[in-house]
């Protein structure tokens, strides 16, 4: 059996319950209404029987059916009021199964892709410090070989951090510290570190306006910043353009990351925060990544009291735009 027919197994006994529970109070509600047709049948019958005047027989009948109309006003009542609160539980039964679903999907994802992102860099590194131990290689090499295995040994490290910064994100045990500082000064120093031990084919460019000042937890930000513009790495061609520009339009802030890849589809832009949610399936996915970034970047900015929002790039591409407000 594939896991299709595992996942709709459940679903198909669900909608066979409620077949089964529909057909019960549809029998019940109609035998209900023959009851007390027969009911008022045996009555007029026995008023009959009794020896009374035509007349009172027929002010009796029309009694005994004014009742009988009043039973099935009350029954076609509770019976709507039944159907609606089923259909009610049908529905957020439903929702909740989808969303299980989806979210166990979208973990079976996480786990495949963080073991790929786990393993690489490691087996990566080990390669490097293998062929400086087994190989007489030149001063050049040796540094060269040496730089590599930082950048590996980086790439592990933020992947650790991403995964335990989401569990304490989940725990509800993070918190932020924001102190003022010079925003322009400390996004450039960031970058720099960055793309000096990372391995990119992009070409990076800074537009960073000086001076600009803001009230900031300087331990959250690069995880801000440097999720966005590794996310814009995954996705961009190589030797295409990314922009990174941090600009002041008044009481806003604005952090802007601009790539030329293939974009984000329109009925994907609400989703892409979600935690470990990414577009397509990891089995046929080529690019890197977790299904983290993206989600404790919005989780941050929520936290700075700031807002993401994702817009096309012309002539392709996407911006990743947050705005903090001083």
């Amino acid at each position: 059996m594939n896991s299709g027919d595992k996942k709709s197994r459940p679903l198909f006994i669900f909608y066979v319950l409620v077949a089964y529970v529909f057909l019960q109070f549809s029998w019940w509600t109609y035998s209900m209404f023959q009851l007390n047709n027969e009911i008022s049948t045996l009555k007029t019958e026995l008023n009959l029987l009794k020896g009374e005047s035509a007349e009172d027989v027929i002010l009796k009948g029309n009694e005994i059916n004014d009742r009988l109309h009043k039973r099935w006003i009350m029954i076609s009542s509770e019976g709507a009021f039944f159907i609606g609160l089923l259909l009610l539980g049908i529905y957020q039964i439903r929702k909740t199964f989808k969303k299980e679903s989806e979210l166990a999907h979208q973990q079976k994802n996480f786990l495949l892709s963080v073991t790929h992102e786990l393993k690489s860099p490691i087996a990566s590194a080990k390669l490097q410090l293998q062929t400086l131990e087994k190989r007489e290689l030149s001063r050049e090499k040796q540094l060269e070989i040496i730089q590599n295995a930082i950048a590996d040994t980086e790439r592990l490290n933020t992947l650790v951090e991403n995964i335990l910064l989401a569990a304490r994100i989940d725990n509800s045990v993070y918190s932020i510290n924001k102190e003022e500082c010079d925003l322009s000064t400390l996004t450039q120093d960031i970058l720099l570190r960055s793309i000096h031990s990372s391995d990119h084919k992009q070409r990076i460019t800074f537009k960073i306006d000086s001076g600009i000042k803001l009230k900031i937890d300087k331990n959250s930000y690069p995880s801000i910043l440097l999720n966005l513009v590794e996310n814009a790495i995954k996705y961009a061609p190589a030797d295409s353009e990314i922009v990174v520009s941090l600009k002041q339009n008044g009481q806003k802030i604005i952090l802007s990351v601009i790539d030329q890849g293939n974009g984000i589809p329109e009925q994907e832009k609400e989703n892409i925060f979600q935690k470990f949610y990414r577009i397509g399936s990891e089995e046929t996915r080529k690019t890197k990544g977790t299904g983290l970034g993206l989600y404790i970047v919005n989780y941050l900015v929520t936290l700075h009291n700031g807002t993401i929002a994702v817009k096309n790039n012309t002539p392709k591409g996407s911006i990743f735009e947050v705005t903090f407000y001083i």
